[in-house]
């Protein structure tokens, strides 16, 4: 059984404790979560300018204050619980079954009201952030980019989204960028086709009656054959050459 000497003990320590938490908590306005206006500490009136580095880092900053206030808050509140519980006497026997707890676990956690066994705080919580519900990709991330699958993937919704800007210019990649449009990843890379005719030939239902759409990317293509030695002019191929979709 744990003595009057050692209780009076831990309880000096605790009351130090909570005489700093508070302390800390007033001086800095529950990490400025009671301010009269809790928000006059972002920077920008407003973000739709900024860059989402900066609105993540000021999120990030919110919610470790959110955080860190919460955990100081219940520190506190366990704090004025075993104060309570040296006051009524029952300090140092769990609240569940009433057996003793240790001297050195009370030496560890001078908070504790329970055994080991019946700790609460041994129960890992599986509660995961709301947003991990909406980020995570419907059928995975990228696992389709060694397949022969033509399936929209997270790559590509990103793709996509990069075609409206990024922090990164020209002079951020190897090869040479035309145009600030194509300051991203495998820009050049089809969507909603695999061959590049296939942006510009196209049949019926059954595969029949071959129809060739004029166009940049069909002339770009009768360009790019031309320079292999492979095509003079579109449909006019060497036998050995020739591709199904010309037939």
């Amino acid at each position: 059984m744990i003595s009057p000497d050692k209780i009076s003990q831990l309880q000096a320590q605790l009351e130090n404790t909570k005489k700093d938490l508070e302390a800390h908590l007033h001086q800095n306005e529950h990490y400025q979560l009671e301010q009269e206006h809790p928000y006059e500490n972002v920077s920008e009136l407003s973000a739709y300018d900024n860059h989402p580095g900066d609105l993540g880092t000021e999120l990030y900053e919110r919610e470790k204050d959110i955080a860190l206030n919460e955990h100081a808050e219940k520190e506190l509140k366990d704090i004025e619980h075993a104060l309570k519980a040296i006051a009524d006497g029952s300090y140092g026997k769990c609240e569940v079954c009433g057996k003793e707890i240790s001297e050195e676990r009370l030496d560890a956690l001078p908070t504790t009201t329970y055994c080991k066994e019946h700790s609460p705080d041994q129960v890992v919580s599986h509660d995961r952030p709301v947003e991990e519900k909406v980020i995570m990709p419907p059928f995975g991330r990228y696992e389709f980019d060694d397949s022969e699958s033509v399936v929209f993937d997270g790559e590509d919704s990103w793709q996509i989204v990069q075609r409206y800007g990024t922090s990164e210019s020209p002079s951020d990649f190897s090869d040479d960028i035309e145009h600030y449009d194509r300051t991203y990843v495998e820009s050049d890379e089809n969507e909603g086709y695999v061959e590049d005719y296939e942006s510009f030939v196209g049949t019926d239902m059954y595969g029949q009656n071959i129809t060739v759409y004029p166009s940049i990317k069909h002339e770009a293509y009768e360009d790019a054959l031309d320079e292999e030695g492979i095509m003079t002019s579109f449909g006019d191929l060497y036998g050995y050459e020739k591709e199904p979709y010309t037939e």
